[in-house]
């Protein structure tokens, strides 16, 4: 079965977006923001794989790369991330997607994460909820627009991205 048919709320993310990230600590002060661009595709309508850009106003980038395999109707992550990703069958509207994952590197902490997209595809809402040691300690919010369908015109563009949109 192809992935736009066994995972449609997937594959309508499917393209670049950009956004913000901005975090607060669990006072709701902001700590940290810088802007995004994601490359998010459908290989051959079976496979997933995500790029991460980023870019803070002092110049400081980053870049973040997560492939991800489909099984049993999830997206398993397993780089420096263990994690999964599926949609929520109780949202009647198809606008919502889950993920839980944690970083390799940080085993006291781990993430759960929100996704709304738009009906018509040109926005989306994340939201995160940050626990280590069992506790809450950071939430992040990110707000995304669609800049394009075509992921694969910004396939090998300078990964600089000096271009982001928002």
């Amino acid at each position: 079965m192809s992935l736009k048919n066994s995972m449609p709320v997937l594959a309508r993310h499917e393209g670049v977006w950009d956004g913000y990230y901005r975090y607060y600590n669990n006072q709701g002060i902001k700590v940290d923001e810088h802007k995004s661009r994601l490359l998010c595709r459908l290989i051959d309508n079976k496979d997933y794989h995500q790029t991460n850009l980023y870019r803070w106003e002092d110049g400081k980038k980053d870049f973040r790369d997560f492939p991800a395999e489909i099984i049993n109707n999830r997206l398993i992550f397993n780089t420096d991330i263990d994690g999964w990703c599926a949609e929520v069958d109780l949202d009647e509207h198809k606008r919502t997607m889950f993920l839980y994952w944690k970083r390799k590197n940080e085993p006291n902490t781990y993430l759960y994460e929100m996704i709304q997209m738009s009906d018509d595809g040109l926005t989306r809402a994340r939201t995160w909820q940050w626990f280590k040691n069992d506790r809450l300690f950071q939430r992040t919010l990110i707000d995304e627009t669609r800049v394009s369908l075509d992921w694969s015109a910004y396939e090998g563009v300078d990964p600089l991205y000096d271009e982001i949109t928002v």
